[in-house]
């Protein structure tokens, strides 16, 4: 039995992108679909005024963010860190706590999942958060590591779900002007 059943609702939302960075992501497997649905989850935050934070694992090591997620973020500045995790980052925490929403939900994507992912997830509900993972927006340099991570986060309390779905739950209804503004990047995924 389900705990808690809710909706998404984006008022009370966050999209956390963690490492999605260019030397890794050239060994990560399923590259174009991460970085394709991280693209289309960054647009639609931005459309549904969802607040963004992005990190880097030690980019001056790994290198920026891959082009394609670099030109979506609009002038978010991603966070440097040399924790896995995201809530063991002082920095990120702060900026948690400083977002102008009451957010209650964070929604994870990036690399690896079976570490910088699954650490992150588990400080953030930890924290206290609702954790969201779409399955087809994380990933890790092998098949077996990301198809353990998914089930350890799944084990300790995440929803992993896809982004579509994210999405539509975000939306709720077609027919509105948000609907009719983010379709066009729904049919391309």
């Amino acid at each position: 039995m389900v705990a808690e059943l809710y909706h998404l609702e984006p008022r009370h939302c966050a999209l956390l992108i963690v490492d999605l960075q260019e030397k890794l992501m050239k060994i990560v497997a399923d590259r174009e679909e991460v970085v394709r649905n991280s693209t289309l989850l960054l647009k639609a935050a931005r459309v549904l005024d969802i607040p963004v934070i992005a990190t880097t694992q030690y980019v001056a090591r790994i290198g920026e963010f891959v082009p394609e997620v670099q030109a979506a973020l609009e002038g978010i500045t991603p966070m440097d860190k040399l924790e896995f995790g995201c809530f063991n980052n002082q920095a990120v925490r702060r900026c948690f706590h400083s977002l102008d929403k009451p957010v209650n939900t964070l929604i994870v994507c990036g690399v690896e999942t079976h570490i910088c992912v699954y650490q992150t997830v588990l400080g953030g509900l930890m924290a206290g958060y609702r954790l969201w993972v779409p399955a087809d927006a994380v990933s890790s340099r092998t098949v077996k590591n990301h198809e353990t991570g998914l089930a350890r986060l799944r084990e300790i309390g995440a929803v992993v779900a896809n982004s579509e779905m994210i999405i539509y739950d975000w939306l709720q209804k077609a027919g509105t002007p948000v609907f009719k503004q983010l379709l066009p990047f729904l049919k391309m995924s």
